[in-house]
């Protein structure tokens, strides 16, 4: 079956860098596009960065101000999310996301932040 399994979250100060994982299993993976969306406590769930099967053309929030890189190894069947100059306000769990004819999300796996 379809499985997204993030990695790579944990507790960073402001201005830190962390790189989250997301491997895939169960489908093509070289051929779907593939996302990162967060989501706070209190929120909606927002959308993060997309990148594009075949082209490998990316797409970001304009919160991302080009602080982070989405980026894929389809040998590995893995997609991340190289974070920089992390805020406080990225605070926030965030998930793998395929889309297709059912779409499928991860687990999810939290990043703090913090002071």
């Amino acid at each position: 079956q379809v499985q997204l399994v993030e990695s790579g979250g944990g507790l960073v100060r402001p201005g830190g860098s962390l790189r989250l994982s997301c491997e895939g299993s169960g489908f093509h993976f070289s051929a779907f596009t593939l996302s990162w969306y967060r989501q706070a406590p209190g929120k909606e769930r927002e959308f993060v960065a997309r990148i594009l099967n075949v082209s490998g053309n990316k797409q970001y929030a304009d919160f991302v101000k080009g602080r982070f890189t989405i980026s894929r190894d389809d040998a590995k069947n893995t997609v991340y999310l190289q974070m920089n100059n992390l805020q406080p306000e990225d605070t926030a769990m965030y998930y793998c996301f395929r889309p297709g004819r059912r779409d499928f999300w991860g687990q999810g796996t939290q990043v703090t932040v913090s002071s």
